[in-house]
């Protein structure tokens, strides 16, 4: 399978740019989630690299072919690509057999026997074996979505794009399906883009993310390096929960805001320069007053909210000499009530320094 290439890609609509001299590189064989909010170019980019769309700079490679340039587009027809679409677009009149089929009607060289054969068997892989006769309008959203996945499969595409194809679906389906369309990538391998603006379907389903904002890649890496190591606070708050703290550097290794300080694992800062830094809420820990002491990285606060999630406990805590209200989760065990005092400990590797937007 080859790979993708995306080389300062610019797309506008008047005198806004949906995507603005973007840069990707998708391995062969790799899934990448293109993250982001609304607005951001995700299907903007998708539809370039499919061929609905012309760019007005940059380059989109497949391999070593060039399929899109200023004034030169190859047809969406000869991209040997296939994409599916948020409304799944079954034809209606058609049963899931000739759904699936349709594609195969424009592959040269193959009988309807051979068609046939192909077709039974990519329901079986969809877990659609039996369905044949019926028509979409008899299936559930799961299923719908499933027709549509063997529709794309079934013509061997090299690539496969999807356009936030889980969204219609209700939540325990969706989840469901995240990891149906895992299994399928390992299954086939096929080089795909897969666009949704759902943080937990990306992380799941991709072996790459990249986030984006205002029509730009502003970082790609694995689930565990984005939540884990965001470079901004953009990626730090869009890709779970977090605590943005804002200080000064007072050493090489310590941040203070009001008469907090905080210790920072693995940081060269400058002191006296304004410094940012991300901590996720499950890092953080609750421990008995007492156990506050005069240090870095252990502070006094009083509890605000405490909210059962059933998994976890979800806490605000104001800390003592600052304006600072952190996040902690915790799990499920004896709850701390609102107006009590409690200590916090915030491990100086849970201290990640951000760059600005």
């Amino acid at each position: 399978m080859p790979g993708i290439t995306l080389k300062e890609v610019t797309k506008r609509y008047g005198d806004v740019a949906a995507v603005d001299g973007l840069s990707l590189q998708v391995e062969p064989g790799e899934l990448v989630a293109l993250l982001g909010p609304s607005g951001c170019g995700k299907t903007t980019t998708l539809r370039l690299v499919a061929g609905f769309l012309a760019p007005e700079a940059g380059e989109i490679w497949v391999g070593d072919r060039c399929l899109s340039a200023p004034g030169a587009v190859v047809p969406p027809e000869r991209r040997r690509m296939a994409m599916i679409f948020q409304s799944y677009a079954l034809w209606p009149h058609m049963t899931v057999a000739e759904n699936v089929a349709y594609g195969l009607r424009f592959k040269k060289g193959l009988s309807r026997a051979e068609r046939a054969r192909r077709v039974r068997e990519m329901l079986q892989v969809v877990q659609l074996a039996g369905f044949e006769h019926r028509y979409p309008g008899e299936l559930s959203g799961g299923q719908q979505q499933r027709v549509a996945v063997a529709r794309a499969l079934v013509v061997e595409p090299e690539i496969l794009l999807l356009d936030e194809p889980l969204s219609n679906l209700d939540a325990n389906l969706r989840e469901e399906m995240r990891f149906e369309i895992r299994r399928l990538h390992e299954a086939f391998g096929i080089t795909t883009l897969y666009v949704t603006h759902d943080q937990a379907e990306a992380m799941v389903i991709s072996d790459r993310i990249a986030v984006l904002r205002a029509g730009r890649v502003v970082q790609v890496g694995t689930a565990e390096d984005l939540f884990l190591r965001p470079r901004t606070r953009f990626v730090a708050e869009f890709i779970g929960k977090t605590n943005v703290i804002e200080g000064r550097a007072v050493a090489r290794d310590t941040l203070a805001r009001g008469a907090v300080r905080l210790r920072v694992a693995a940081a060269d800062l400058e002191p006296g320069a304004a410094v940012t830094v991300s901590v996720r809420p499950h890092q953080v820990e609750l421990a008995p007053p007492e156990d506050a002491r005069t240090e870095p990285n252990r502070l006094r606060g009083t509890v605000r909210r405490a909210s059962y999630l059933g998994d976890a406990v979800d806490y605000e805590v104001a800390v003592e000499g600052s304006d600072l209200v952190l996040r902690v989760t915790t799990p499920p065990g004896p709850r701390l009530r609102p107006g009590e005092a409690t200590t916090l400990r915030v491990p100086p590797a849970a201290c990640v320094p951000l760059a600005g937007d």
